[in-house]
């Protein structure tokens, strides 16, 4: 039998605190997804005056990139050259959704959504900095 590392709640709670202090800093209202290594929704938060829709974007960004285990960036860069990559069910190939690894292992993703795509990127990195 295999011991897999997990995102705890602790872990969450520290991703999402720095993901906010990283969008307040810069007077950003986004709304932050983080999700498990299969995409199932751990935490959501939108931040007062993000937009309705920025919860489903960060979530579907999240999962993308936990599923595949590539930053949602990698996946719209690749699609200007294989839009087949369109087809792939349930993803949202659009910057902002960056994986989580620990000990080289994908143990979840964190979406943003709200701001440019890679001013949400650059929140989600600030997270992703809390598990090093």
């Amino acid at each position: 039998m295999r011991n897999k590392p997990c995102l705890t709640s602790d872990d969450v709670h520290k991703i999402v605190a720095a993901c906010k202090a990283e969008a307040a800093k810069n007077k950003w209202n986004v709304s932050v997804a983080v999700v498990d290594d299969a995409g199932f929704l751990l935490h959501l938060e939108r931040m007062d005056g993000a937009g309705g829709m920025t919860s489903v974007v960060a979530e579907g960004k999240a999962r993308t990139a936990a599923v595949t285990g590539r930053s949602t960036k990698f996946w719209e860069d690749r699609i200007k050259d294989r839009p087949v990559f369109l087809k792939f069910p349930d993803s949202l190939p659009i910057q902002g959704g960056i994986p989580l690894t620990w000990q080289g292992q994908c143990v979840g993703a964190i979406g943003v959504s709200g701001v440019q795509s890679h001013e949400d990127e650059q929140v989600a990195n600030a997270g992703a900095a809390t598990l090093t």
